[in-house]
């Protein structure tokens, strides 16, 4: 196989927030792990722990899109997926995983709170309301002869934003050699070609993003039935400037909108679902 597919399941050890919308003076959080995120993760930890790939995020970013690819990553309270973040149950997802943080900016001078400054983060939380730990469940593609380290960091990385105040940490509570099984699903995986391919059929649900050029709805393309959002992301190529490059956006059917017909889907850079194989 030109790919093997490995099942990662990690344990959230802090909260996350993986960046999303501001709605008032709440920042919300996306309820998953986008691929990008942990693209950058990767990135960022490979560049600085491993001198001899270069010390350069840009070169080291893309020998990780070349040789590695992923699928985003949900929420568990065990090593599989059981409740998703869209459809009827949205609100019981909500309310076992996410909570939200509070604070604001201190006027010294006169010993206040300065105005307009309140405001509130959303997070991914590391425990359920009910106390049961929170793992992250999902899949990373090795391109057949990967020279990457990459196994070798996932227990130091930290994804999402706010990382100065801790959080973002996980630790690697498993990692499978996963043969063609994902999530535990009928999606079948083809690994033997230039990227990973899924074969979806038709009323599945997205479980990334996938470009709305490529799912049109225009025969033979199927389309999706679902919301549509630019997708952003921030990345380094100086490192005196981290997060300091926003490239183009790109429009997206988001995560959890139902294919109309079946299609083989390429997993392409980041995660994406780029288009028919």
């Amino acid at each position: 196989m030109t790919w093997t597919a490995y099942k990662i399941v990690f344990r959230l050890l802090s909260p996350m927030h993986i960046g999303w919308t501001k709605q008032g003076n709440v920042q919300r959080t996306r309820p998953y792990v986008t691929g990008k995120a942990l693209w950058g993760a990767l990135t960022a930890r490979l560049t600085r722990d491993f001198p001899h790939l270069g010390g350069d995020y840009e070169t080291v970013g893309k020998q990780v899109s070349d040789e590695l690819a992923f699928s985003y990553f949900y929420p568990a309270v065990g090593e599989t997926v059981d409740l998703w973040p869209w459809g009827e149950r949205a609100d019981e997802f909500a309310w076992r995983y996410l909570g939200s943080y509070a604070s604001t900016a201190l006027n010294y001078g006169c010993n206040t709170a300065e105005e307009g400054s309140l405001h509130e983060t959303e997070f991914i939380a590391p425990h359920t309301r009910d106390g049961r730990p929170v793992y992250l469940v999902g899949y990373i593609f090795a391109h057949q002869g990967c020279t990457l380290p990459w196994q070798k960091v996932l227990s130091r990385l930290q994804l999402g934003g706010e990382r100065t105040y801790g959080w973002g940490r996980v630790g690697l509570h498993k990692l499978l050699d996963n043969g063609q099984e994902f999530f535990n699903s009928d999606l079948a995986l083809d690994l033997n070609g230039k990227r990973p391919v899924l074969t979806v059929s038709a009323d599945k649900e997205l479980l990334a993003h996938a470009l709305a050029a490529e799912f049109q709805g225009r025969r033979p393309v199927p389309g999706v039935s679902g919301p549509i959002e630019p997708l952003l992301g921030r990345e380094t190529t100086n490192p005196q400037r981290f997060g300091g490059d926003l490239p183009p956006a790109r429009i997206c059917w988001q995560p959890g909108g139902t294919l109309t017909a079946g299609a083989k889907i390429i997993i392409g850079e980041y995660g994406i679902w780029e288009g028919i194989a």
